[in-house]
C-alpha cells in the first residue's frame, strides 16, 4: 500500500508516520507539503521522477501555495490521477468546506483529532478501512 500523503504541518506529518509505522501494512508514505508538491508527485516531475503511484492520498484542506480544493479538482479531472482515492484529513469542520471537498469528487471527509490517542485510533481506522475492507484501483483486474 503506497499513501501520498498531502500536509504542511511537520508535527501532523510525524504523527501520521508514526501511526502508520505501528500499523505496519503501509509500504510506502510519501510526503509533500502542498499541492503544488502534490502534483509534481504524481506527474514525476523534479524531485519525484522516480514517484510511485499512490494507491491512496491523504489530503489536508488548508495549506500554501496550492490548498486542497484546488488540488481536487486538477486531480479528479486528470483520466489518469482521477481514480486514486483522496481522503480530505482536515481540523475544519464548517459545512462549507465539507461541502466543497464533496463537491470536487473527495472520496471521505474526516475531521482531525487534537488528541494523540484519538489521532492515533482515526489512523488506524482508516488503514483498517481502506486497506482490509475496500477494494482499490490497483487491485482491480481488467476483464475482456
Amino acid at each position: 500500500m503506497n499513501i501520498l500523503l498531502v500536509e504542511d504541518n511537520e508535527g501532523d506529518i510525524e504523527l501520521t508516520q508514526h501511526a502508520f509505522k505501528r500499523g505496519g501494512l503501509v509500504s510506502q508514505l510519501a510526503i509533500a507539503h502542498d499541492g503544488v508538491e502534490a502534483i509534481d508527485y504524481l506527474s514525476r516531475r523534479g524531485a519525484f521522477s522516480d514517484a510511485v503511484e499512490p494507491d491512496l492520498i491523504l489530503l489536508d484542506l488548508n495549506m500554501p501555495r496550492m490548498g486542497g480544493r484546488q488540488f481536487l479538482e486538477i486531480v479528479k479531472q486528470d483520466e489518469k490521477l482521477k481514480c486514486i482515492p483522496v481522503i480530505v484529513l482536515t481540523s475544519s469542520d464548517a459545512p462549507k468546506d465539507i461541502r466543497e471537498c464533496y463537491e470536487r469528487q473527495a472520496n471521505c471527509y474526516i475531521l482531525k483529532p487534537f488528541d494523540l490517542q484519538k489521532f492515533m485510533v482515526m489512523v488506524k481506522q482508516v488503514e483498517d478501512f481502506w486497506i482490509n475492507v475496500v477494494q482499490l484501483p490497483h487491485q482491480a483486474v481488467a476483464t475482456r
